[in-house]
């Protein structure tokens, strides 16, 4: 597309649901009985543009979205209609150009007609290297519903129907008449956002294997990680950083589900910053009630967007830093049947075999806004569905008092415990279970090699890659904690000789005659006097 047939740009004001919902239900009464789920274009349902001159009356470009059938395929739906802004007909004969990306992926160029105003492209995931386009006049859901004969666009590629941000620039060539061409056509920039699941998979050293899915709204999240010590969340996405584009941004909204069965984020709140700018608390909901997991809202207005904007206007994308609350860490979880909030802490802060324990915590009735309640309850620690305390009581009402319980953990107890909480208010349904860690593991005195760094070690140990390549490659697994070492200082250093020993090592290690500790002690030395930078 050139710069001369896009120069002139529409920009919307941010449309709200609730006003596109209500344009969509006076142009089209028969989407009454429509939802569309999961589906936001630039953080809205449908976008509908303000309405612009053509030929002494209003017109105005809705686009809208929808899976092809639910229930049988996976494909999305994305409608484009010129609608006449008073009468709310659609009109004819209009031609429109076109250019469309998923994401950053350019997908194509192309001049469509439609008779009655409007098209419906259908997007299929398909196992080829290019896009391809195939039109048909056939019944599809949209025209249906409308009474239309639209035209259907199956745009076939790779993951096309996977979600994320669709985004066309739109331009009308023709309208009311393909002969009428506009001397200067209507330009508009649209995007639709359908919600893409994207789950990740890891092995956290005190909880085991575990995962957390994050759910977007707006476009493909990459770059994932999860760091077990500071227990932060961070990803990347896609975002231009323009006040146009923020313009049309009405809201970005993001999901993290979390398993219940994760401890350590099972915490009170979160904060976000994006692009390292922190964003206000109120963007943040957390959902309990799920029984499988807890999903963590993230919904962020145009307000935080332009606060991140005008901190640095000359950024790239979406970098996410998500962390615990900290100013008063504790663990939060409701009830079965939904009614109690249970808030946990303890102390100390890392609960150790043989010692003493305090757990203090606070019931809060949810349809009371969370006001601390007095209700009696029976309350376990247990592993392995073995009881290892347990104590009833009735909790305090008192917003200055906690409710603490006291007790010894014995010396064969460590790993994943769980608080139990039931029978609040003498319901078997009002029951809710903590997870915790007994003598937390820490990457700081840790030490974990995979093994198929071996193979590394042993081309460099026999000169097949040479001192920089294995150098930039130990720093690369150290600092994305891929080898976990020791703390260690660091020297200044002007030397990047490594010690012959080093190699011996390095060869000896790759065949099984000295362990991880002694290999990673060379390592050490490497850091230590500024040879491996990190």
């Amino acid at each position: 597309m050139t710069e001369k047939r896009f120069a002139k740009k529409i920009q919307t004001s941010g449309h709200s649901l609730k006003n596109s919902s209500l344009l969509l239900i006076l142009i089209f009464p028969a989407l009454l009985a429509l939802t569309f789920d999961n589906v936001y274009g630039h953080g809205v349902g449908s976008e509908t543009f303000p309405p612009v001159e053509l030929d002494d009356r209003l017109v105005t470009l809705e686009v809208s979205s929808s899976k092809s059938d639910p229930n049988t395929n996976d494909d999305q739906q994305i409608s484009i209609s010129l609608i006449d802004f008073d009468s709310k007909i659609t009109l004819r004969d209009v031609t429109f150009l076109i250019e469309s990306y998923r994401g950053e992926q350019f997908l194509f160029e192309k001049e469509f007609i439609a008779d009655n105003g409007f098209l419906v492209f259908n997007f299929v995931s398909e196992d080829r290297d290019s896009i391809i386009i195939e039109e048909d006049n056939g019944g599809n859901l949209f025209g249906s519903l409308l009474g239309l004969e639209s035209r259907m666009i199956h745009v076939k590629g790779p993951k096309l129907s996977e979600g994320g941000l669709y985004k066309f620039d739109i331009a009308i060539l023709t309208a009311d008449g393909y002969t009428k061409q506009l001397v200067e056509p209507l330009v508009f920039n649209a995007g639709i956002s359908i919600a893409q699941t994207t789950q990740f998979n890891f092995v956290d050293q005190n909880f085991g294997k575990q995962f957390i899915q994050i759910i977007s709204y707006y476009d493909e999240i990459s770059n994932f990680q999860y760091d077990s010590n500071s227990k932060e969340i961070r990803f990347s996405m896609p975002f231009e950083w323009s006040q146009s584009n923020i313009n049309q941004t009405s809201v970005v909204h993001e999901e993290l589900v979390i398993p219940k069965n994760f401890g350590d984020l099972l915490v009170s709140g979160f904060t976000i910053y994006i692009n390292d700018v922190k964003i206000s608390d109120d963007v943040v909901n957390i959902d309990d009630f799920f029984s499988d997991g807890r999903i963590v809202h993230f919904i962020i207005y145009q307000r935080e967007l332009l606060k991140v904007f005008e901190n640095n206007p000359n950024q790239n994308g979406m970098n996410f830093t998500i962390k615990p609350d900290c100013d008063y860490p504790h663990l939060s979880s409701v009830t079965e049947n939904g009614q109690f909030r249970v808030l946990v802490s303890w102390e100390p802060e890392n609960l150790k075999s043989n010692s003493n324990a305090k757990i203090i915590f606070d019931i809060t009735d949810i349809f009371l806004k969370n006001k601390p309640v007095a209700t009696n309850y029976d309350f376990s620690m247990t592993q392995n569905e073995k009881i290892i305390f347990e104590q009833s009581g009735i909790s305090t009402d008192s917003k200055e008092k906690y409710n603490i319980i006291e007790f010894m953990i014995p010396q064969d107890v460590t790993g994943i415990v769980y608080l139990n909480f039931k029978n609040l208010d003498n319901n078997n349904l009002a029951k809710s279970t903590i997870p915790i860690i007994i003598d937390r593991t820490t990457n700081e005195n840790k030490i974990s090699i995979p093994n198929w760094i071996r193979n590394n070690a042993s081309w460099w140990s026999e000169q097949q890659i040479d001192d920089n390549t294995f150098i930039q490659g130990i720093e690369y697994l150290i600092k994305n904690k891929i080898i976990l070492i020791p703390q260690t200082q660091q020297e200044s250093s002007t030397s990047q000789e490594i010690p012959p020993w080093i190699r011996n090592n390095a060869e000896w290690w790759a065949t099984g005659q000295i362990d991880d500790k002694t290999f990673v002690q060379g390592l050490v030395f490497l850091i230590q006097k500024g040879i491996i930078r990190v």
